[in-house]
């Protein structure tokens, strides 16, 4: 038998009270307690990140930021707090969280720490809390913790942004971070100010869940930032000379190769020039390898001063040492001798010894497409040692090699007796 059929103002009070008994769980205290609780974990995982790789110290500071801004989110949202605080201790406690994750990515980015500037927006809060017009709910206590927080976030969107090379992690870290820092502080104070009164008693709610967002989210983003910059640490030193700081021979083949085949999709030239220092194995025998050493390092950081940054540096092996640009061989013999020059004046005196010290260079050029380098540094290996055979402290180019060769050929042609022509020779054979 089927059961009578609830009338239709019935249903819509049955789901109405159905509806209103789920919100009942999600009410402002219970969402506080669960975004304190996520957000002590998230500072405690963030520590125990920071333990288990003390060189990234940046996990410490922003572990310690979430478990000020998770006491802050406790002390503000109790009911009934243990300790009886003045209103002003929560909310700059939230502004010392800012300040210390600001410090945490100055850290991050290898820069100096601002304890002073971190604690100084809570300071100045503290301070101006005291004076007559910024009272508890006053719409200039309001604004002076938007002008703080704003601040903060501008501090750290531009730490963020002043990384010259930065990777997918790190780009999306310098978007998302200030944009979720601003809004949790910032769009609950304009809903307060701005909805009706039925949506603005309900701004503690909207204020803890953006809370809890932002921890997971910005969490989420840093670790990120420091898997980034642990991947990066690595790669750097798989590709790169632990002496010179240039890269090494199979990072530098592997950049050749991409600069070639991008020149070639252009149509553009790339030189190749070899650098081999003078003398090196007299250097190490007459004043130690330690002085060998330093006149590797000292050359190391004369090419990298004399070149562009665009342009691809590396270290051979032993004192020889190459760069690839894409430029034709008339910018790349004005960069030779840049090179040359800057060195012989800088290795006069090397670690308190007169060495005087010079390298020789050579350079080859390729204007069609480039598949393999041992070629091009076939060619310019051997302009190298043309110029060592020449004395040394000097630039030869394959150029040269092909225009002596040209100058060769032209003059054995001038001097080669003349012949006598066909019909001449075939009168006199008939003769």
């Amino acid at each position: 038998m089927r059961e009578p059929r609830m009338p239709r103002g019935a249903r819509l009070w049955a789901m109405a009270n159905s509806h209103q008994l789920q919100l009942s769980f999600l009410d402002g205290p219970t969402l506080a307690f669960v975004t304190v609780c996520i957000v002590a974990l998230l500072g405690l995982f963030l520590i125990l990140a920071w333990l288990q790789q003390r060189d990234m110290r940046a996990l410490a500071w922003w572990g310690a930021a979430y478990l000020i801004g998770a006491s802050s989110l406790a002390l503000w949202a109790a009911p009934q707090p243990w300790i009886q605080l003045p209103q002003e201790i929560p909310f700059a406690l939230i502004f010392v969280a800012c300040g210390m994750f600001w410090n945490g990515v100055r850290l991050f980015r290898r820069r100096r720490l601002l304890p002073v500037a971190a604690f100084a927006g809570a300071a100045a809060w503290l301070i101006l809390c005291q004076l007559p017009g910024f009272g508890a709910g006053s719409a200039e206590r309001s604004v002076l913790g938007v002008v703080v927080v704003a601040t903060y976030t501008f501090f750290i969107a531009f730490e963020l942004s002043r990384e010259r090379r930065k990777s997918l992690y790190s780009r999306t870290a310098a978007i998302i971070v200030p944009c979720l820092h601003a809004a949790i502080f910032l769009l609950p104070l304009a809903i307060r100010s701005l909805t009706p009164d039925i949506v603005a008693s309900r701004w503690v709610t909207i204020f803890t869940l953006e809370t809890m967002l932002y921890a997971v989210g910005t969490a989420f983003i840093v670790l990120l930032m420091v898997k980034d910059r642990t991947v990066d640490i690595y790669r750097h030193a798989a590709s790169t000379d632990f002496l010179t700081g240039l890269l090494n021979r199979r990072a530098f083949l592997e950049n050749a190769l991409m600069l070639c085949a991008r020149q070639a999709k252009s149509h553009k030239p790339v030189t190749l020039m070899m650098f081999d220092l003078d003398h090196f194995k007299s250097i190490n025998d007459r004043f130690g390898h330690n002085v060998g050493d330093e006149a590797l390092r000292l050359f190391a950081a004369v090419i990298r001063r004399s070149m562009r940054a665009t342009d691809i540096i590396g270290r051979l092996g032993g004192e020889e040492f190459a760069a690839f640009i894409d430029e034709p061989m008339p910018v790349a013999e004005v960069i030779a001798e840049r090179v040359r020059a800057n060195f012989e004046a800088a290795g006069v005196l090397i670690a308190g010894h007169e060495i005087g010290a010079t390298v020789s260079v050579g350079a080859a050029t390729a204007t069609d497409v480039v598949t393999n380098v041992d070629a091009l540094i076939a060619r310019a290996d051997a302009a190298l040692y043309r110029a060592k055979r020449a004395g040394r402290n000097r630039l030869r180019t394959s150029d040269d090699e092909l225009a002596h060769e040209r100058a060769r050929l032209i003059s054995a042609a001038r001097h080669r007796p003349p012949t006598k022509p066909m019909r001449v020779l075939q009168r006199e054979s008939a003769a």
